[in-house]
């Protein structure tokens, strides 16, 4: 008889960090901790399914509780790229290494990015400097609605941000203006992702909508969904996957409006689909959380999804394999609200593997991708080295 094939359900959650990389002072990032800072600050911090998958376990402290005897695989990986922003974290789990930073504006764009741009939408822009998004549409957002003028703002991440209200600059004009400033920066202004922020309300009222969108660089090579179609696989991407790689690799793809709606499309598909690999984001972490500095509101939406695990993991097929890992950390306890230079989890879970393996450090998040790529039997990925034979029980079917 036919063995059934293997999927694989690999959820990143935005920024949630293990502790800072040995290189974190050189981006002012020491003492970074997104998961043991936020277990110090939250009394009687308790995630009882990734405890029981082995969180506690990974990298043990008094605050997140230890399991005697966890259900999964668990270890942590460090970044060997250059950086500490999403499209970098997201790159490397699937194999790319990023070597040069993508470029950054703490004084926000030169004429030679503006010009163009300005030009090209025809209009002046507001702005043009780094800021919180929410802040930025709440001082400006008045104007806006006033001249018509898009609020263009940075980071500490390589993004160029334009926010708009939905009655001023209606969703579809502002993916345009996004296109166009995509096309624009290239060359030493290759800005990593160019996003769509629109937003609703009145001055002092304000909301960013679920109808964000990133124009993310296309990646520099194979990605781990690259090999999954090239071999006859099938990909689903939930929340923001489609948009950070592009659309490369990507069979299907659902746009999601927060956490809960994207780990309901992770049920629907554990329940109902047969895809090689469902890869998914769960946002709000980063977004509403971490960079807010929302310690409360981080943990909060961890527990949320810690309920719904149990779920997720109760719908398991024998031959599926869940990995939850992180693509940066975002620690909302530190002084600044950008992203922090962390390693980050990876959770191993299958009725098909062994368990309770502490996979160690692994010295690039590229490791994630590798296994996958090993498990399904699909070649090998850019960058990383495989862990399958730590965790494969002997004679367990892999291949897709």
């Amino acid at each position: 008889m036919k063995k059934p094939p293997v999927r694989i359900f690999l959820i990143v959650l935005d920024s949630v960090g293990i502790g800072e990389l040995p290189d974190a002072k050189r981006y002012g990032d020491q003492g970074a901790n997104t998961l043991v800072n936020i277990s110090k600050k939250i009394k009687n911090f308790n995630l009882p399914t990734l405890q029981k998958l082995g969180l506690g376990n990974i990298r043990p402290s008094r605050t997140i509780p230890f399991c005697k005897n966890p259900i999964g695989n668990f270890g942590y990986m460090a970044e060997k790229s250059a950086g500490k922003d999403t499209t970098t974290g997201h790159w490397e789990l699937c194999g790319i290494l990023t070597k040069k930073p993508f470029p950054t504006y703490p004084r926000g764009f030169p004429p030679e990015v503006t010009g163009p741009f300005k030009r090209k939408i025809g209009r002046d822009i507001l702005a043009n400097r780094p800021a919180s998004g929410t802040e930025i549409i709440d001082e400006l957002g008045a104007e806006h609605m006033r001249t018509g003028f898009p609020i263009v703002y940075t980071s500490a991440d390589s993004v160029f941000q334009i926010a708009c209200h939905e009655d001023i600059i209606p969703v579809p004009q502002l993916y345009r203006m996004c296109g166009a400033a995509r096309r624009l920066l290239k060359g030493r202004h290759n800005v990593c992702r160019v996003i769509a922020r629109p937003f609703i309300g009145k001055p002092g009222r304000f909301t960013r909508t679920e109808r964000r969108r990133d124009f993310a660089l296309a990646p520099k090579g194979m990605t781990l969904p690259d090999l999954v179609v090239k071999r006859k696989g099938t990909v689903l991407g939930i929340g923001k996957i489609h948009d950070i790689f592009s659309g490369r690799g990507i069979t299907e793809t659902v746009h999601t409006k927060s956490n809960a709606d994207a780990i309901d499309e992770i049920l629907k598909a554990v329940k109902r689909r047969n895809y090689t690999l469902t890869f998914a984001n769960l946002v709000d972490f980063d977004t509403l959380y971490g960079h807010r500095n929302d310690t409360a509101g981080y943990y909060k939406a961890l527990k949320y999804f810690d309920g719904k695990l149990k779920e997720l993991l109760h719908h398991l097929k024998k031959n599926d394999i869940l990995i939850i890992t992180a693509d940066h950390g975002c620690d909302p306890t530190h002084p600044s609200t950008d992203h922090t230079r962390e390693h980050v989890p990876i959770l191993i879970y299958g009725k098909s593997l062994k368990h309770g393996i502490h996979i160690g450090r692994r010295a690039s998040f590229a490791d994630c991708g590798q296994t996958v790529a090993d498990i399904l039997g699909i070649g090998k990925t850019r960058a990383g080295a495989s862990f399958k034979k730590m965790i494969l029980e002997t004679g367990a079917g892999t291949a897709t």
